[in-house]
C-alpha cells in the first residue's frame, strides 16, 4: 500500500485547474477478485473520457490528458499488489495514484479541483500516535497515523542500557554485559560489582530510561499524540518513573519487541488507541447536539458551505459516500443545490471539507449511520 502524508494532501487540496480528475474505485487484495479491478479502472477512465469532452475537451486532448492512467490498466504487477480501495488524480501536469487501506465507493469527479472528502478519513479522529519499543539492548521510536508507521531516528538517545552505563557517572558504573537470552525472549542483565542486587539493576535500568525520556522530550515536547510502550511488562512501571510526556497510554504492547517487526508493532498498537480515537469523534457529536437549535450549530447544507466558506467552522462531521452536489457563487454568495451533479457541479460537502480543513477545523468523516440527525453534513461553528 502506499502512504499518503498531510502535505501530500494538502497539495492536492491547493491544486487549481480546469479540469482536474479524481477517481475513486474499490480493489481486491485476493485473486480472482483483483481480475476485475482493471477493467473497473478502464471503465471509469473511459467515463471520465466522456466527461471531459461534454467539459470542452477536444477528443485528443482529452485522450493525452488520461495516457498516463490508461498505461496501468496492462501493469499486471501493479493491480496484483492493492489495498482496499484506490484514488486517482489526473491534471495536465499531476497524475497521482495511492493504493489505500480504505474500501472507497466509486465515483468519478471532473471539475477544476480535486475531490478530496473520501481521503479524509485518513486525518481525521486525531490519528497520531507514537511507539516506543524498549528492551535492554534496543530502543525504537516509531510516529504511526491510523493507516501507516514509520520509524523515527533517535540522535539524542542511548540505544541501549551498556551504551547508556557506558557514558553513566564513573563511580556508579557497574560492568555489564549480556547472556542467553531468558524464556521470555528478553536478554537478562549481568551486573558485576560489589553488593549489586535487584535493586542496582533497577537503579540501572532507571538511570538509562530518564536518559531515553530526556531524548524523546526534544522530539515530542509540543506534542499531544498518545504514546504507547512496547516491551516485557516488568520494564513498564520502570519507565512509568522515568516518563515526562504527559500522554503515555496506560496499556501497552507487552512481550520483547526486538523481532517485531514496525508493521506488526504498528498493528497491535491499533487495538490500543483505536477507542481514543472514536472518543473524539464522540466527543464532537456530543457537541454538536448540545448546541443544536442554537446559532453556533447547524445541519444544513446552504449555511454549512457559506460558513466553512468565511472559516467559521470549529468541527465538521460529514458523512462517507455521499454527495451533494450544486455550486457556490462567490459573487452573489448563492448556493444551487441540485439533487444529480450537472455541468459545472462540485460536491460542496467536499468544498466545506476542503475549506475547514485548510482553516485550522476539525475535520470528522464518518459512516452515514453515524451521522447526527441522519443528515449528510453537521456543523460547530466557531461565532
Amino acid at each position: 500500500m502506499d502512504l499518503l502524508s498531510k502535505e501530500e494532501l494538502s497539495s492536492l487540496i491547493h491544486k487549481k485547474e480546469t479540469p482536474c480528475v479524481s477517481i475513486y474505485m474499490p480493489t481486491h487484495r485476493v485473486f480472482p477478485e483483483t481480475k476485475q479491478d482493471p477493467i473497473r479502472f478502464k471503465n471509469l477512465l473511459r467515463e471520465a473520457e466522456e466527461r471531459l469532452k461534454i467539459a470542452g475537451l477536444r477528443s485528443l486532448e482529452a485522450k493525452k490528458l488520461l495516457k498516463p492512467a490508461k498505461a496501468l490498466i496492462k501493469d499486471g504487477l501493479f493491480w496484483q499488489y492493492q489495498g482496499d480501495g484506490l484514488a486517482t488524480f489526473i491534471s495536465s501536469d499531476v497524475f497521482y495514484h495511492y493504493r489505500l487501506p480504505l474500501k472507497f465507493n466509486e465515483l468519478l469527479v471532473v471539475t477544476d479541483r480535486f475531490h478530496i472528502k473520501p481521503l479524509l478519513q485518513l486525518f481525521s479522529q486525531d490519528g497520531r500516535f507514537f511507539i516506543l519499543a524498549l528492551s535492554q539492548n534496543e530502543v525504537r521510536f516509531l510516529q504511526c497515523s491510523r493507516f501507516s508507521v514509520k520509524e523515527v531516528e533517535l540522535n539524542n538517545v542511548p540505544r541501549s542500557l551498556s551504551e547508556a552505563l557506558k557514558y553513566d557517572d564513573p563511580e556508579k558504573q557497574l560492568q555489564f554485559h549480556t547472556r542467553t537470552p531468558t524464556a521470555t525472549g528478553e536478554r537478562a542483565a549481568m551486573f558485576h560489582g560489589q553488593g549489586v542486587g535487584t535493586d542496582d539493576a533497577k537503579d540501572n535500568i532507571l538511570r538509562f530510561f530518564h536518559q531515553v525520556d530526556d531524548g524523546l522530550h526534544k522530539l515530542v515536547r509540543k506534542e499531544q499524540a498518545p504514546l504507547i510502550l512496547a516491551g516485557v511488562e516488568y520494564l513498564f512501571p520502570i519507565y512509568r518513573e522515568a516518563n515526562s510526556y504527559p500522554h503515555l497510554i496506560e496499556e501497552g504492547i507487552t512481550g520483547n519487541p526486538d523481532g517485531l517487526k514496525a508493521e506488526e508493532l504498528h498493528e497491535q498498537a491499533l487495538k490500543i488507541v483505536e477507542p481514543y480515537f472514536l472518543k473524539a469523534q464522540e466527543e464532537a457529536i456530543a457537541q454538536y447536539k448540545q448546541l443544536a437549535g442554537s446559532e453556533r450549530a447547524s445541519n444544513n447544507p446552504k449555511a454549512i458551505v457559506e460558513g466553512a466558506y468565511d472559516g467559521r467552522i470549529e468541527i465538521l462531521i460529514v458523512a462517507v459516500g455521499i454527495q451533494q452536489w450544486g455550486f457556490f457563487d462567490l459573487k452573489t454568495r448563492m448556493i444551487h443545490l441540485h439533487p444529480e451533479a450537472e455541468p459545472g457541479d462540485e460536491d460542496l460537502l467536499d468544498f466545506a471539507a476542503v475549506l475547514t480543513f485548510l482553516n485550522g477545523g476539525k475535520v470528522y468523516a464518518v459512516k452515514p449511520e453515524e451521522m447526527p440527525d441522519e443528515a449528510p453534513v453537521a456543523a460547530v461553528f466557531r461565532y
